[in-house]
């Protein structure tokens, strides 16, 4: 750890370093989607899912939504939006990507509980304003003592000032701090650029961008104890 000491706060972002090993939340959704009985190609998947997560940050209510329900409820917009006689199940869709996230939680949780003893924690997320009900029902809450959700902020990452906030809010220096996130543009490059320490959670597959230089790089959030020691 570079700076004024050692590391006091650990920023984490939510959808794909959390719930997922780094895999972003379209591919997810397609890949669930396939196994329910679709057959699209992602590439025709793909701006449907962009169209159906531009949707749910305007649906009615979706501020009071846990985990589930916002799977649920983008599983519906995306369905509406798919060429008419798609074979896909809506109901096997979101419950095998709902299952398949509360598993790597649930695999995850001990890790952030123990990290939670150490470390400072927060989460900062480009979300729908519904980032606090579905901690509270993923039993992660308790663990954040910083929770910013882009649309209750009003600020999206990569701005700098969502970091700086969260920052503050947990009484610590950037570079006091690590971020951890599974995209490149939107949490370690700010992150760097306002001096905290970067994890990139990525799968190992995945080709790491030339001019991205984390501090360090992980395949899972299993790995981030020993990462940040």
């Amino acid at each position: 750890m570079s700076g004024d000491g050692a590391a006091r706060a650990i920023l984490l972002d939510f959808g794909g370093t959390i719930d997922a090993d780094g895999v972003h939340w379209c591919p997810r959704f397609y890949a669930a989607y396939r196994l329910a009985g679709g057959s699209l190609a992602y590439e025709a998947f793909e701006p449907l899912f962009q169209t159906s997560e531009a949707s749910l940050a305007g649906l009615p209510g979706i501020r009071t939504l846990g985990f589930r329900g916002a799977i649920e409820a983008q599983v519906r917009l995306l369905a509406a939006l798919l060429p008419r006689g798609e074979g896909a199940s809506a109901a096997a869709w979101a419950r095998r990507l709902h299952d398949d996230a509360v598993a790597v939680v649930r695999r995850n949780r001990p890790v952030l509980e123990r990290l939670g003893l150490r470390y400072r924690l927060g989460v900062v997320s480009n979300f729908t304003g519904n980032l606090e009900p579905c901690l509270e029902e993923l039993d992660l809450r308790r663990v954040f003592r910083a929770v910013l959700d882009s649309t209750v902020v009003g600020v999206a990452k990569p701005d700098e000032r969502i970091f700086r906030e969260a920052l503050a809010d947990l009484g610590v220096s950037a570079e006091r701090a690590w971020m951890v996130g599974d995209n490149p543009d939107a949490d370690i490059r700010p992150a760097q650029a306002l001096g905290l320490s970067t994890c990139w959670i990525a799968p190992p597959e995945r080709v790491e961008p030339p001019d991205l230089a984390p501090t360090t790089r992980i395949a899972r959030l299993t790995e981030l104890e020993r990462a940040v020691a």
